[in-house]
């Protein structure tokens, strides 16, 4: 057989937590183009960083499903299976593998401005990795436009560094703050 880990009532509760963080962090938004600002990405990077790499993971995950069969904790109080033709939804894919892997880059490690910048930079990448790529194809292949890749950069990316820069300087301050409490994940 394979060795299982059960997921404790404590478990489940700090990931439902987390999953709620997130949509409240949707409800937070301003509609700049296709993709809002949010602070969504915010719970994304706090996850990883409390929760460690698989119940941040599930957090996320369970985001997802929730807002994909029709609750409405999407930017713009929204939710169902639409979301997934929308050119945001990449962003949201990426924010699984992001909360995942802020998680394994600093768990049994220092939460040190290093530590934790390096791995916010990586899970920052990791979600432009799968939203871009995803909205050039919604809004060029789908939507049969003609954005340039430097449009795609310029409404996907470029408009959001300064904030996902604030974004990632609040988490590592208080990643830090929160460095007594790493032994509990």
């Amino acid at each position: 057989m394979y060795n299982r880990e059960v997921l404790s009532v404590r478990d489940i509760t700090q990931t439902a937590i987390f999953t709620a963080l997130t949509a409240v962090g949707a409800f937070i938004s301003i509609p700049i183009g296709p993709v809002p600002i949010t602070l969504q990405s915010f719970f994304v990077l706090m996850s990883g960083l409390i929760l460690g790499s698989r119940k941040a993971m599930f957090s996320q995950i369970t985001y997802l499903l929730l807002g994909l069969v029709g609750f409405p904790i999407f930017s713009g109080f929204s939710g169902g299976l639409q979301h997934i033709l929308k050119p945001s939804f990449g962003f949201l894919m990426g924010y699984v593998a992001a909360a995942f892997a802020v998680g394994k880059l600093t768990e049994g490690k220092p939460l040190n401005s290093k530590n934790l910048s390096l791995a916010l930079l990586i899970a920052t990448i990791i979600i432009y990795a799968f939203g871009l790529p995803y909205m050039y194809y919604i809004l060029n292949i789908m939507l049969s436009n003609n954005f340039s890749i430097y449009k795609i950069l310029q409404l996907g990316m470029l408009s959001f560094i300064p904030g996902d820069t604030l974004k990632a300087v609040t988490v590592v301050f208080l990643g830090k703050r929160l460095s007594v409490y790493q032994k509990s994940r």
